[in-house]
């Protein structure tokens, strides 16, 4: 299969949709070129040809009456377009095939959408000046940016054939970094998913207080946040640091607030100082914005936990 791509510079959105498209069709032939048959021929197209058609692999964007947009207004680009398109098929090749996890057609849709929302869509927005250089100067779309080789690099390639072969170069480049993009987006959706029933049947500790997990890289804020209001920290076994940690919940999805602090009196201590505070000898550091403490036994962090739960400051969400 032949997938062709507009010639000259290249950004995020035509990046974005060759990537996606060769790791839904592996082994497709890349064609950046401007030339009208060459394009007619090509069983994709992408970011040029003037025609959007996801049925014939048409995913253009820059055609005059174009009105694509997303349900939140979002005008889409190339890199929405084709992820509208594939974004679930993608999805589920990537849990397969890097994660070694089936997902059914609904769990890679939700997905789909929670990275188009994330990440897709500022590719679009910047693409069509919806922002500048949405997320920023030195989101996804500026760094993109930066494999096009600059006018220096190809004055010194020497001649037209040398630029353009560059030019594929580094978009070829720009493609393997997107890829590895798509694919740890996925790769983190699919944890968070497959975590969801071994947080919910982790132990609760004092009287519901507390939150015991087994295995501290399980991904848990967010169903520790909506499904169990009673937790106000969470303890957790790390096997590379070999030390319990334990974690405030935050109390909303957009603020550094917790439902419950540890106590002031530790922040920024560390070893024999925290040790000394606590009454807790194998006790390890506790940041300085009160959100996280360690120890390396359990009955160590117990006793730490006990006594944060002791201290009288609690959020508004749980007074």
């Amino acid at each position: 299969m032949i997938i062709a791509t507009h010639s000259g510079k290249f950004h995020a959105d035509d990046v974005w949709g060759v990537a996606v498209l060769d790791l839904v069709f592996p082994g497709c032939t890349l064609v950046r070129t401007r030339d009208p048959q060459k394009i007619r021929e090509a069983d994709f197209a992408v970011d040029v040809g003037g025609i959007w058609d996801p049925q014939t692999g048409r995913f253009d964007h820059h055609q005059k009456g174009f009105e694509g947009a997303r349900q939140s207004g979002v005008i889409y680009a190339s890199a929405g377009l084709v992820w509208k398109e594939h974004g679930a098929r993608c999805v589920a090749k990537i849990a397969e095939s890097h994660a070694g996890y089936q997902i059914s057609a609904e769990q890679a849709q939700q997905i789909a959408s929670a990275i188009d929302g994330d990440l897709v869509q500022y590719l679009d927005m910047s693409d069509t000046g919806a922002a500048r250089n949405a997320p920023g100067g030195y989101g996804l779309s500026a760094v993109i940016s930066g494999f096009n080789p600059t006018w220096i690099d190809e004055q010194e390639a020497g001649d037209a054939a040398a630029a353009d072969a560059l030019r594929l170069q580094q978009f070829r480049r720009a493609m393997e970094f997107i890829t590895d993009i798509v694919a740890n987006a996925v790769k983190y959706r699919v944890g968070s998913m497959r975590a969801v029933e071994q947080v919910r049947q982790s132990e609760r500790l004092e009287d519901g207080s507390l939150l015991f997990l087994k295995n501290g890289a399980l991904p848990w804020a967010s169903i520790v946040r909506n499904e169990m209001p009673k937790v106000l920290f969470v303890i957790s076994y790390h096997s590379d640091e070999q030390r319990y940690m334990i974690r405030t919940v935050p109390a909303t999805t957009d603020t550094f607030e917790a439902r419950k602090d540890l106590p002031e009196a530790w922040a920024g201590l560390r070893d024999n100082e925290l040790a000394a505070v606590t009454g807790v000898p194998d006790a390890v550091f506790c940041h300085n914005n009160l959100f996280i403490a360690a120890a390396r036994s359990f009955e160590g962090i117990m006793k730490m936990a006990r006594m944060a739960l002791d201290e009288n400051i609690v959020t508004d969400t749980q007074a």
